[in-house]
């Protein structure tokens, strides 16, 4: 009892405790007269104010940012103080397209698969790349569905990375080289002209614009992948690249959703293209639609589906009316006197030949390729326990253990949320919330934001 009163008695009076109003007239108690105190603003200046107004200011600046804190939605102590603030996520109309699958699903394996297959274009010193690739879309998606993988390179693949990839694979594996006459310059073009514009877009400091291999690799992917032999066979295809991340687990087969809901082609990340690379380009898409007596808009708003990931019908690639217009672009020589990528080549030929319905928006794939990511929240009372997968290439149990422990701890619920079990990284931004973003642009095109 004497600790108790001790301490009372030194509990001062509401009455004691000083107002901003008694420190601005200097009306305070001795033990707190240096509050009073004057403080010039500038060293010459008759301008004065108390200590206690300066020293009040960075205090309340500090309660003010505690209290944001608490009333952020992302918070999870959040709910001591409601926020009262709308859902962070906000819902895309589904006139045209809507989530296959919200959340998690047990994954149905005993259906027959889809005439599908994962491609890669990689190099031999693109390896380790690769396997972070493999091992991250076998954890999130292949364990349960097997899907074989295409390997392709405009080299002969060494017996280093062949043998090292079939062993993280659980689909079967085929490797390929890429003919000449689908990779480097056409016959028509002159090679001299060609290589000085590169290395003028070297020079001129465009991004990759100096680098004949990514031309290559450009064009390759535009108008001539899907006509390699290797993939005669498939109806459908899945880009992998090397060096990307998956951040939650597909537990339904998208290629069988595609095929049921009648899409063409599914993307996930829409960003906006730099303008260097692209000067011209939609002059010759415009050129193409008047000749195909097709409808032409005023400008093009450098939007693109970000095409190192997507998943498609390859019989698009492979219509007449997609081939006549690749024609027109590889003939105005856009993939060397510029730096054309197969994205907004990609893009462009399904803004004129698709429309709205035919294209699929993977908004519940979590996706990372460099500085790019797009990571969904989880969906509310919809994810399931996930059964522990240990990665075959391990071979230290600990190791393995501490890779499967990482995702057993996923990101929390969120109203609105679609994904499931997506853990996603921290150290970059999502891309809807950077400069760039063409989400707005496509949910102008998919029917808008809904409230429902």
């Amino acid at each position: 009892m004497g600790l108790v009163s001790q301490l009372v008695r030194r509990i001062p009076l509401k009455a004691a405790i000083p107002s901003l109003e008694d420190i601005s007239r200097g009306r305070l108690p001795p033990r707190l007269s240096f509050l009073r105190r004057r403080i010039r603003l500038k060293g010459n200046s008759s301008i004065s104010i108390p200590l206690g107004v300066v020293l009040l200011f960075p205090v309340t600046v500090i309660l003010l940012i505690t209290l944001l804190f608490y009333r952020h939605p992302d918070n999870r102590t959040s709910i001591l103080i409601p926020s009262g603030s709308p859902p962070a996520i906000r819902r895309i109309s589904e006139i045209y397209d809507k989530p296959f699958v919200v959340g998690c699903l047990e994954p149905v394996t005993d259906t027959p698969r889809v005439n599908a297959a994962f491609v890669v274009l990689a190099r031999n010193s693109e390896l380790e790349g690769v396997i972070q690739s493999v091992k991250s879309i076998e954890r999130h998606f292949n364990r349960w569905y097997n899907y074989p993988y295409v390997f392709l390179n405009d080299e002969e693949f060494n017996a280093t990375f062949k043998s090292t990839i079939i062993n993280y694979t659980s689909g079967t594996v085929e490797f390929g080289s890429i003919p000449k006459t689908m990779w480097g310059f056409p016959d028509w073009v002159d090679k001299d002209e060609a290589t000085e514009s590169i290395a003028k877009q070297g020079d001129a400091a465009i991004m990759y614009g100096g680098m004949a291999s990514y031309h290559h690799m450009c064009r390759f992917y535009s108008g001539f992948f899907y006509k390699h032999e290797l993939l005669a066979k498939y109806e459908w295809y899945w880009r992998l690249e090397p060096e990307i991340k998956y951040f939650c687990d597909i537990t339904y087969d998208p290629f069988l959703h595609m095929q049921r809901q009648n899409k063409t082609y599914g993307f996930t990340i829409a960003v906006k293209e730099l303008k260097e690379t692209v000067p011209n380009i939609f002059r010759y898409a415009s050129a193409y639609k008047r000749n195909s007596n097709l409808p032409t808009t005023e400008a093009y708003n450098m939007c693109h589906f970000w095409s190192n990931f997507e998943i498609a019908r390859l019989d698009f690639f492979r219509s007449e009316k997609y081939e006549k217009f690749f024609e027109t672009m590889d003939r105005s020589g856009g993939f060397w006197t510029e730096r054309w990528g197969d994205a907004p080549i990609h893009s462009l030929a399904a803004g004129v030949l698709l429309e709205p319905s035919d294209i699929h928006y993977f908004r519940d794939f979590g996706y990372r390729h460099t500085t790019i990511q797009h990571c969904p929240a989880n969906a509310p009372a919809r994810q399931l326990p996930r059964l522990k997968w240990l990665e075959k290439t391990t071979t230290d149990p600990k190791k393995a253990k501490e890779e499967d422990d990482y995702w057993e701890n996923w990101d929390s619920e969120k109203e609105n949320g679609v994904g499931c079990r997506c853990r996603c990284d921290t150290d970059i931004v999502d891309v809807e919330g950077k400069q760039g973003s063409c989400l707005s642009e496509w949910v102008n095109v998919a029917g808008g934001w809904t409230s429902a």
